[in-house]
């Protein structure tokens, strides 16, 4: 056991979500996921967020250029979130627009997620934990190249104090306890996972 260890759980009423770069050119170079995978981890990921109503910002990077324009579904859900479209920076963190509204939520836990993972996540992730935020990436909802390039990112994340886990993790911890709403998060889970579907299925046929 490490003595100094401290288990520092996201709060629901303390995080924001940054979803970086999830572009329609640079979702085409994600190889750690199958296009189909990648698309609904992102969307679970997203749809959480909604369900727990936390801030929201999206941002883009060269969107008139080959990266291309930001995934619909993202915007559909977010309609009044911020929406920065930086016009060159590659680290969302250089763009003063961007760590505005990173301010501006007023929190300081800040889940991100982005395309590709070693340079759009990490480097605001890095960039954040420097300024005093304690940082979760989820790492089913970014996506890069290859595993080597992805692992590469996670130690370097980790290394920093960046705390690595998955949508399903994340909507877990945020919730706490079934209690709370017990159809509402069975929903978002069946919604996204087949497998956890057919347990609720399971589950109502019993009742």
């Amino acid at each position: 056991m490490n003595p100094s260890f401290s288990y520092r759980r996201l709060d629901k009423n303390n995080a924001a979500v940054l979803l970086v770069d999830h572009q329609s050119g640079l979702c085409n170079l994600v190889g750690d996921f199958s296009p189909d995978d990648f698309r609904n981890n992102v969307l679970a990921l997203a749809r959480a967020a909604k369900y727990f109503q936390l801030p929201t910002i999206l941002t883009t990077s060269f969107e008139n250029g080959p990266n291309g324009p930001l995934l619909p579904e993202l915007k559909e859900l977010f309609p009044k979130a911020p929406y920065i479209a930086r016009p060159g920076n590659i680290n969302a963190w250089d763009n003063e627009e961007f760590v505005q509204a990173v301010r501006a939520t007023g929190k300081k836990q800040l889940i991100i997620a982005g395309v590709v993972t070693e340079v759009c996540v990490a480097f605001p992730a890095l960039s954040a934990v420097e300024a005093g935020y304690e940082v979760f990436v989820v790492t089913d909802a970014s996506g890069t190249f290859n595993h080597t390039t992805r692992d590469a990112a996670w130690f370097r994340m980790q290394a920093a104090g960046v705390q690595l886990l998955t949508w399903f993790a994340m909507a877990c911890e945020l919730h706490r306890d079934w209690r709370n709403d017990v159809e509402g998060l069975a929903t978002l889970l069946s919604n996204h996972l087949p497998a956890y579907r057919n347990l609720i299925t399971s589950y109502n046929a019993t009742k």
